[in-house]
């Protein structure tokens, strides 16, 4: 069984950063990939990005240069580095990891981007 617990969500202004970071645990080895995804009110759940175990990294492409996705494999972390924030990134922010074929889920972290 893996846990996973998110943190780092909160309110920011526009065009600030916040950094999300979602550890693992449980009798775990060798998470595979590991990702963010997000979901507004209203709207359907949404990838954000994804990284594999050796790094290999996945991002929607509206996101791409505003956000990196980052893991560290000893801690069976991953972080999700936000920056240049927009009020559409308001969303409930989920981590998940693949393991042994299956897929696990955080219970998510509130970004809210507002001035």
């Amino acid at each position: 069984q893996v846990q996973l617990v998110e943190s780092g969500g909160g309110l920011v202004q526009p065009g600030g950063s916040l950094r999300l970071s979602c550890a693992a645990s449980g009798s775990i080895f060798s998470i595979g990939t590991m990702g963010w995804f997000r979901r507004a009110p209203g709207k359907q759940r949404e990838l954000v990005a994804t990284i594999s175990y050796g790094g290999n990294t996945v991002y929607a492409d509206s996101l791409k240069g505003r956000f990196t996705i980052s893991r560290d494999n000893a801690k069976n972390t991953v972080y999700l580095q936000m920056n240049s924030l927009k009020p559409e990134d308001t969303s409930v922010y989920n981590c998940r990891a693949d393991y042994y074929g299956r897929s696990y889920w955080g219970q998510g972290t509130q970004v809210t981007v507002s001035s």
